[in-house]
């Protein structure tokens, strides 16, 4: 409090004109019209210029909810796509008695839920995405996983009650089908761990007209991925010396530099193949 009172005592003669001058411009601004025009026009500018500036702030410390919110909406768009229902086989079908069978009612046949990515590898010869969610969120093994954009990022190969793993495209032993959209052809995708985002498709024939810029998607033939969905783009098409094929480097869709949230799509036939497939096997043994 002496202080105080001494740097008063010391400044008194600055701090009383300093009075007098906040005074003065007091009156000529309340008691001048034009005074008082220019003086509500300058604070209101440097006013909204400090709100903006604390709106952008207050912005990015709301991100995480925001971007939680748009995932959210993504999803139930996701389920509502077209490819996600499947129309029965109506070509034969049994009539008992007088039942009615209505034979346009569509059945989903996929389902989209939103993960979030806690953990993602790039630069190793095997790349893994961690996911925070798991059996309990009734995620499972061999489920396919795409990226907010809808393009495909890898497929889940192990799940715990609240995690899941799964190997990225850009994984060594990691080979799915992939189809060039305009001609149709199938081939298989792989990563040669030299450089990340770019893969390539082999066992394309010589006789595919395919061009740099190209589209890649999924061929379908899996029960992991619907058919239709984005790998990648074509790079650079190299004719192979010892084939008659192509191989077709190309960048993928999914920016694995950039994974934060991710959809985990669940073939709700899967199962019931799955069964059968492992029964022709057993009985072919």
């Amino acid at each position: 409090m002496r202080n105080i009172f001494l740097f008063i005592r010391r400044y008194f003669t600055f701090l009383f004109f300093l009075l007098l001058q906040g005074f003065s411009i007091y009156l000529i601004v309340h008691y001048n019209k034009y005074h008082n025009a220019v003086f509500n026009n300058t604070a209101n500018q440097l006013t909204g210029k400090i709100n903006e500036q604390y709106n952008k702030v207050e912005n990015y410390f709301h991100l995480k909810k925001t971007n939680d919110s748009l995932v959210k909406a993504n999803e139930k768009l996701l389920n509502l796509l077209k490819a996600d229902f499947l129309l029965p086989d109506t070509l034969n079908k049994i009539v008992f008695d007088t039942v009615l069978v209505d034979s346009i009612k569509q059945y989903r046949r996929y389902d989209y839920m939103q993960a979030a990515v806690i953990s993602n590898s790039v630069s190793s010869q095997s790349n893994y995405i961690v996911l925070g969610r798991g059996e309990a969120q009734q995620l499972k093994k061999d489920m396919g996983v795409v990226d907010i954009n809808n393009a495909v990022a890898g497929i889940i190969t192990e799940v715990s009650k609240d995690y899941a793993v799964v190997m990225s495209l850009l994984h060594k032993d990691s080979h799915i089908d992939g189809k060039l959209l305009k001609g149709g052809e199938t081939g298989t995708l792989s990563w040669d761990g030299v450089e990340p985002n770019i893969l390539s498709i082999s066992r394309i024939s010589k006789s595919a007209k395919v061009a740099k810029g190209d589209t890649i998607i999924t061929s379908g033939n899996s029960t992991t991925f619907p058919k239709g969905m984005l790998i990648g783009f074509v790079t650079a098409v190299i004719p192979e010396q010892s084939s008659n094929n192509f191989i077709i480097k190309f960048r993928t869709a999914a920016d694995f530099h950039s994974l934060q949230y991710v959809y985990v799509i669940d073939n709700r036939q899967q199962e019931a193949i799955n069964q059968l497939l492992d029964k022709t096997k057993q009985q072919n043994k």
